[in-house]
């Protein structure tokens, strides 16, 4: 095989921690504890997930029906917003299977020779995780349909005419996607994957669950006004929950004897620009402009990011999303409109015929 051949081979670059080899199978829990902060607080077993409990037992279902039959279970999607556990569900269904995870993400699939490579590698009983899998390249996706399917592959051996085509069987495994964009995937992906979940926002109470948890494995004392505090203040996702206690935790820290008490979690939280309803600097910002700059709107989205100097589309898929759901913001057919809610929480009276925090009149 030539030196061209063998590149097709080589498994893309992974960031799973320095000095490890590329070809080891990942266990996802075998990393230090101080390696990731974020890596410590994922659970590892279906029962020690909090949350979502809809897919929860769906996928109990599919893990353990699978595991009676003694065959692979079927392939998985998760789909949802950023931060609900989609990445900790994919090691979780490693754990349960008691095999091995292999991680990746579809911007790293550039090439169908990036994908031969990772399905090369696979062991029987493998768990393949590809994140933001709406991102893989179309090359690459036409491979993945004969893999997922068939559990077989055809590699291309040379160029132009004296091509050959050699088919190479794999081991049965199971692929976790996760995507932000479930829309974006199209029909024939979306169609090989034998179980779907879509991840949900995560309510005050769950929330509340999850900061205390954390903060027992982070070894951190916590009142439970100051943990419900905090999820309230973590816009219904885990990854800002943890986040935002580790935060407080070194405010109260700093500032106090370590115990995360409810002054010292507002405190911390306004210090690190955190609002009542869990609005960030750029949030605010985004609302007075509408409001403020605006007299309300309809405003287009590229004018609100020049006005706060960020790109439109941080706009639009980093602030816009948690506005719209909380009842600040409309999107209507001619821009972005500030609710009755948005002018509230700026303080301010809002004029006649504005619309309603989850009506429009």
């Amino acid at each position: 095989m030539s030196d061209v051949e063998k590149t097709e081979f080589q498994l893309p670059p992974q960031s799973d921690g320095p000095g490890r080899d590329p070809d080891t199978p990942l266990d996802p829990y075998s990393q230090p504890q101080e390696q990731d902060g974020e890596r410590t607080l994922r659970p590892r077993s279906l029962e020690e997930f909090i949350g979502q409990p809809k897919v929860r037992g769906q996928l109990d279902l599919v893990l353990t029906g699978a595991k009676n039959r003694g065959v692979t279970p079927d392939h998985v999607l998760l789909s949802g917003p950023p931060g609900l556990g989609k990445t900790t569900m994919a090691m979780i269904i490693a754990q349960e299977l008691g095999t091995s995870l292999r991680m990746t993400s579809g911007p790293a699939l550039e090439r169908a020779g990036d994908l031969a490579a990772m399905l090369s590698n696979l062991m029987e009983g493998d768990v393949l995780f590809i994140d933001e899998i709406h991102r893989i390249a179309r090359p690459a996706e036409e491979m993945l349909y004969m893999a997922m399917e068939d559990f077989r592959i055809d590699v291309i051996v040379g160029k132009g005419p004296g091509a050959t085509s050699i088919p190479l069987e794999l081991p049965p495994f199971t692929l976790v996607g996760a995507t932000t964009r479930a829309g974006m995937l199209t029909g024939p992906l979306r169609d090989r994957f034998g179980f779907t979940a879509q991840m949900e926002f995560y309510d005050a109470t769950d929330l509340t669950k999850v900061v205390t948890r954390a903060a027992r494995i982070l070894d951190v004392g916590i009142d439970a006004d100051a943990a419900v505090e905090i999820a309230s203040r973590s816009r219904g996702t885990p990854r800002i929950a943890n986040r935002l206690l580790r935060r407080v935790r070194d405010y109260a820290e700093v500032h106090g004897d370590g115990h995360v008490d409810l002054p010292a979690a507002r405190e911390a939280l306004q210090i690190f620009d955190v609002d009542g309803q869990g609005l960030d600097r750029l949030d605010r910002q985004v609302l007075n402009a509408l409001v403020r700059g605006h007299g309300g709107g309809p405003v287009g989205v590229n004018t609100l990011a020049v006005a706060v100097g960020e790109e439109s589309s941080t706009v639009e898929e980093v602030c816009e999303p948690y506005l719209v759901r909380a009842g600040l913001v409309a999107r209507t057919g001619r821009g972005r409109v500030a609710t009755a809610a948005a002018w509230a929480h700026l303080g301010l009276t809002p004029p006649e015929g504005t619309i309603g925090a989850w009506s429009e009149d």
